[in-house]
């Protein structure tokens, strides 16, 4: 089996300087890459401010659902609520979605994170997907990591097929050790990171993985839609096998048991 993996903090839907709307194009950008799995990031459930100032270029709908379609199963999992609306991650799927749970992973009141944990089907296969989005201080990120494994630990079992994917904002890569060692997974992409750059976001392959088709960064028309890089991965398998996926900062990963 084939399955196409993408990852992308969307940014709420609006640029970075001058909050425009670019959520059309973001629409556009998913359509061209055609995934099976999406885990999307800052994603804005309703925001009545932007609603108003850009009437007709703003969807009725919350972008989870406008951005799924009729294409995609959709869940939602909410972080930050304030007065005029409220955004958090979300997970598009082509595959059925059983479940869906959001864990409060908030280490400090001026943050609001969260992990949405999903179960889908891939036929009579269950694969459990977390969709993370990792604090900006790193403190802030062990703690959360610690929450991930904890979350992941108690809702999977130790042979379900596992993916994990987000933004997990680790630039100097100090997650990965953790990660593999505590839930035995392995990354689709690795990474030598500049002590002075974000690095290569492409990683080597590594790890006893399925066989990774590393896709390069969508530049049309994703370039111009999110401050921050969508990044794809197609993943294939003929035995089961652990893997994790981290693509840049903005990391996919996997674990067990990929269906042939």
């Amino acid at each position: 089996m084939k399955l196409r993996i993408a990852t992308w903090n969307i940014h709420k839907g609006v640029s970075t300087v001058g909050t425009r709307p670019r959520v059309h194009g973001i629409k556009q950008a998913i359509t061209a890459m055609t995934p099976d799995i999406l885990f999307l990031q800052e994603v804005q459930g309703r925001h009545d401010l932007l609603a108003l100032r850009h009437a007709g270029k703003w969807p009725a709908q919350a972008q989870h659902e406008f951005l799924a379609g009729d294409t995609h199963h959709v869940a939602y999992g909410m972080n930050a609520v304030y007065d005029h609306g409220h955004h958090g991650n979300a997970l598009l799927s082509c595959f059925p979605i059983e479940s869906s749970f959001n864990h409060d992973v908030s280490d400090h009141a001026f943050e609001s994170r969260g992990i949405l944990h999903c179960v889908l089907h891939l036929g009579d296969i269950p694969v459990h997907c977390y969709v993370i989005h990792l604090g900006l201080f790193a403190g802030s990120r062990l703690r959360q990591t610690e929450a991930l494994i904890e979350a992941v630990t108690s809702s999977a079992p130790t042979d379900a097929p596992l993916l994990i994917a987000g933004d997990f904002n680790d630039w100097t890569n100090a997650l990965s050790k953790t990660l593999r060692d505590r839930l035995h997974v392995s990354e689709v992409f690795d990474q030598q990171l500049s002590s002075r750059s974000f690095g290569s976001y492409l990683r080597r392959l590594s790890g006893r993985g399925p066989k990774k088709h590393p896709r390069a960064r969508f530049r049309q028309p994703c370039r111009y839609c999110s401050s921050i890089a969508c990044m794809c991965v197609d993943l294939m398998s003929t035995v089961p096998k652990y893997c994790m996926v981290r693509v840049g900062h903005d990391c996919p990963i996997t674990h067990p048991s990929w269906p042939s």
